[in-house]
């Protein structure tokens, strides 16, 4: 993985930071980098008061600090903001932030040596792995605290983890043959000052949540065949008299899901006259879901590219401004967070409507020998237990503020509490569309003639690891197995073997 500060995607953030892949900085990055150190090394010389370069932080600007003095400033910056709390953040999202701070690195504007950045990419390839707490930003002078633990950590001081376990930090440096690193002028707030706590939970939560929602068309055509409910509300003819790219993207999707269906085909000129709105407007919500996923893509496409930290190097020129505020990454990761609320809230009414006989004409709760069986009864109450936490999860943390630093910072993005809520909110989310798996799969066994060609292959992909319900029994396992299936893509690619791409 080529860095240069320009070109990572959100594809490439997942490569590196859920698969290990290495990383190299581009050649054109250290004569960017160096050009930037050379204008902070000027200024030191020269006298110049900068903020964080030789002066306090915060509302300490104010306060200058000799040059005897400076390198110990940078130190004290990184222990006296390593305060964080709770538990310690994934192997994958510490991996992710490095990156994205090393991204940032190398534009060129943030006035560190060069050394730095070949520290963070030496110690991604060596799989270093601080100990991060996932709690303690406020999301506006950047991802403060959290950014603090690594550069700790990456400093021998603080705790990392080796083998599974937690270790001091130098010890597990020592271990992987790498050097502590010392921090010189400007690099501690460089290292510390940026949205990458934020920004690196919410591409991978991206990630995630792009195949969630392919899943979860998968899953809801697979409902609507259970429920013999029509495909006629997927006709492009529908969509495009109201031409929303995601409400004509989802419709073409589902009308490719839905083709070569027995089971619809044997109901085509029934009595029933149209279907209920969890079936019914799969593209217009699908629809509207790509369309929010869209826009924080783009944010994110933006953020993980961009200089953040403070102040910046400018031809010659340090310059304070706030592009640490995490206002736009917040925003966007609220936006995500209440569609894929809703992504559940939208699967729990098709697994309810399933388990409901006298809404699906099917045995109450899909049991063998209902009464005797409780059947798939409590697997809905699961999945209501899920969407309702998510529904309380989902109120944005972006329309709240409290200001820090005795008032010079003043207003906050909380971009991380939306970070941290959105991790849980997806692995919910994915449960319910488990859950909704499981359920159609189950409604398929009491029909006689086919499902469509893709309900078939995901419905084989999932009795591979899930059985028919013959008789009750637990089904935390059978519900973990499902979701696996879903975040490693083995029912999409399935599927798509069968139809081709799901857009």
């Amino acid at each position: 993985m080529i860095v240069d500060g320009e070109h990572l995607s959100i594809e490439d953030v997942v490569k590196v930071a859920r698969y290990g892949e290495k990383v190299e900085i581009a050649q054109n990055v250290r004569q960017k980098v160096e050009k930037s150190r050379e204008t902070v090394e000027k200024i030191i010389a020269e006298g110049k008061p900068v903020y964080g370069v030789n002066t306090g932080f915060g509302e300490l600007a104010n306060v200058r600090i000799s040059n005897e003095k400076i390198n110990e400033l940078q130190e004290n910056l990184i222990r006296s903001h390593s305060c964080g709390v709770g538990e310690a953040l994934p192997e994958e999202v510490t991996r992710a932030i490095m990156l994205l701070r090393l991204n940032s690195l190398a534009k060129g504007f943030s006035g560190v040596r060069y050394e730095v950045l070949e520290k963070i990419a030496e110690a991604l390839n060596k799989g270093f792995y601080p100990l991060v707490p996932s709690q303690g930003s406020v999301g506006a002078s950047g991802d403060l605290v959290p950014l603090a633990h690594i550069t700790l950590a990456l400093m021998g001081e603080g705790k990392a983890f080796h083998d599974e376990r937690e270790m001091e930090a130098k010890e597990v440096l020592e271990r992987l043959n790498i050097e502590p690193l010392k921090l010189e002028a400007k690099e501690g707030i460089a290292l510390i000052n940026g949205t990458q706590f934020m920004a690196a939970i919410a591409s991978l939560a991206w990630y995630d949540a792009m195949n969630l929602l392919k899943h979860a068309q998968i899953a809801g055509v697979m409902s609507l065949e259970a429920l013999m409910g029509t495909d006629q509300a997927f006709r492009q003819e529908i969509a495009e008299a109201r031409p929303y790219k995601g409400q004509i993207k989802a419709a073409r999707n589902l009308w490719k899901l839905t083709r070569g269906s027995n089971i619809i085909a044997s109901h085509k000129n029934c009595s029933k006259v149209q279907d209920a709105y969890s079936l019914r407007c799969m593209p217009q919500v699908f629809g509207a879901f790509y369309e929010a996923l869209n826009f924080v893509e783009n944010i994110l496409a933006i953020e993980i590219n961009s200089a953040t930290d403070n102040p910046l190097v400018f031809d010659n020129e340090v310059i304070s401004g706030g592009n640490f505020h995490g206002e736009p990454v917040a925003i966007a990761i609220d936006l995500m967070n209440i569609v894929v609320t809703k992504l559940s809230s939208f699967s729990e009414r098709r697994i309810f409507r399933m388990l409901d006989e006298k809404l699906s004409s099917l045995p109450p709760f899909l049991a063998p020998e209902p009464g005797l069986n409780s059947g798939l009864m409590i697997l809905q109450y699961v999945a209501a237990s899920l969407v309702s936490e998510n529904k309380s999860l989902a109120y944005p943390a972006s329309v709240d503020s409290i200001p820090t630093s005795a008032n010079q910072e003043d207003y906050q993005s909380m971009g991380s509490v939306a970070a941290r809520k959105c991790m849980q909110i997806i692995e919910n989310a994915t449960n319910v569309v488990a859950i909704e798996f499981i359920v159609a799969s189950q409604a398929l066994e009491f029909f006689d003639i086919s499902p469509s060609s893709a309900s078939m292959a995901a419905y084989k992909t999932i009795r591979r690891y899930v059985a028919a319900l013959e008789r009750d029994r637990a089904m935390s396992e059978d519900i973990k197995k499902v979701a696996e299936l879903i975040r490693n893509r083995e029912i999409l690619n399935e599927v798509e073997r069968v139809v081709g791409k799901i857009e």
